[in-house]
């Protein structure tokens, strides 16, 4: 089994310094554990499967240069660091991905924690991925920089502290768009490019969440942060907020504070969208499913033995779904008209775009995908699975004149490749899971 226990490692010589940060991200799912000093930092990074590390920084000179001390002992793990300072922090250049000022909340550094542990997993498959393409006379161009400045779209009533924050959206350097109405949002969202989106619930966050919803069940916008600021009072069930991929701040918190939170979950998106084109320049590569984008069965199968050798030697999870299109009567009447076979690059190309940066996707056969998806357990992957089936389930697609719509829904099975397994067992496995749940 991975070594999981501790996700975090938090490097601080005095327990009062961090300690009530240490508490608040376990609680919050992020289990840590505390180095007193560089040499137990090290002893843990060798010991244990961290994600992340926080080093404070008011602890001397000495801390501003343990950043890429902490990056070398992990590889080839890419390891994010992040630096708490003071209210001047003079370590940039020090190999510190992220610098917060101090004290920070454990819900606020969260959301950094995700977004860069997302991208470290993001880069180090890019790596595998031109890997894998060489090995098949394929070249990967690598991700080129964006200079654009952010883009932001702010939703809410154009209230004194709604356009307080959008005034500090602007100093931070993004271009904000202002939307007043749902109606607006939407036909913003669905016309321009963002990197994140504001809503502005104040007292009623029945709107905020209508738009919330809306995005994630588009396959375009499903990714794009979305950041909730409840009024004071306002409250939101952890279960639903992790549902709808939204991030929760206090719509009275300074707009300097909430603005800095913004821009950087938008500055990660953008940097995942970026690897993201990069990897899909690949679909020209003439390996890949003419009709889905996707990998074909072959070159997956090449490239998931080489996930599951990266995995075990970064001591990382890796786990894979199969989904398979499930047989109900709409389904089998498509298929009959050739109606399925039209839906299916369609569908395929909607699982390519709801997957994660770092996840990769294949056909396997005519009715049969694949995902591979590093950095994730057994549960995180069924998960994940089952959001993009449900989002894939609200498309309707043509079943021939003078008969209605069919949707495509899914049979699931997914596995956990531990080190030392086969990971065409796994591949078994899920595939045997998703038949079962067909037959049930």
């Amino acid at each position: 089994m991975v070594a999981a226990k501790a996700r975090i490692l938090i490097v601080a010589r005095e327990q009062t310094r961090l300690g009530s940060l240490a508490v608040g991200l376990d609680a919050l799912g992020w289990r840590t554990i505390t180095a007193r000093g560089p040499y137990a930092a090290m002893a843990t990074l060798a010991d244990l499967c961290i994600e992340a590390a926080v080093v404070d920084l008011g602890e001397g000179p000495h801390a501003a240069n343990l950043a890429g001390r902490l990056k070398a002992a992990s590889a080839p793990r890419r390891l994010p660091v992040i630096g708490l300072a003071g209210p001047d922090p003079e370590c940039a250049g020090h190999d510190f991905d992220l610098i917060l000022t101090a004290p920070v909340e454990a819900r606020r550094l969260v959301n950094r924690l995700e977004a860069l542990v997302r991208l470290a997993v993001a880069e180090e498959e890019f790596e595998l991925r031109a890997q894998t393409f060489a090995e098949h006379g394929r070249r990967l161009e690598p991700p080129v920089a964006d200079a654009r400045p952010l883009s932001v779209l702010a939703v809410g009533e154009p209230t004194r502290q709604f356009l307080g924050l959008s005034n500090a959206l602007k100093a931070a350097g993004a271009e904000v768009v202002g939307a007043f109405t749902v109606f607006t949002a939407f036909d913003y969202l669905h016309d321009r490019r963002f990197e994140a989106v504001v809503l502005w619930a104040g007292e009623d966050r029945k709107e905020a969440l209508q738009i919330a919803n809306g995005m994630r069940r588009n396959s375009r916008l499903y990714h794009i942060p979305a950041v909730l600021c409840l009024g004071a009072g306002g409250r939101l069930d952890p279960a639903e907020t992790s549902e709808k991929g939204v991030t929760i701040l206090a719509a009275s918190d300074s707009p300097d504070e909430i603005a800095f939170g913004v821009v950087e979950l938008a500055r990660a998106y953008r940097r995942q969208n970026i690897v993201r084109a990069a990897l899909e320049k690949a679909r020209g590569s003439g390996l890949m499913d003419a009709a889905t984008g996707l990998f074909t069965r072959d070159l997956f199968a090449s490239h998931l033995i080489r996930l599951a050798q990266a995995a075990q030697a970064r001591n990382r999870e890796l786990s894979v779904c199969v989904l398979r299109v499930a047989e109900t009567a709409g389904v089998a009447a498509a298929r009959a008209g050739g109606w399925l076979d039209r839906a299916v690059p369609q569908i395929g190309s909607m699982i390519g775009r709801l997957v994660r940066v770092e996840d990769t996707p294949a056909r396997l056969g005519a009715e049969v995908f694949a995902l591979a998806m590093p950095g994730a357990d057994l549960e995180a992957a069924r998960a994940a699975c089952k959001r993009i089936a449900a989002v894939i389930a609200c498309t309707a697609f043509e079943a021939g004149e003078g008969r209605p719509p069919f949707v495509a829904e899914f049979d699931i099975g997914a596995a956990q490749i531990h080190p030392g397994g086969s990971a065409g067992q796994a591949l078994e496995i899920a595939a045997a899971e998703a038949s079962r749940r067909r037959a049930g």
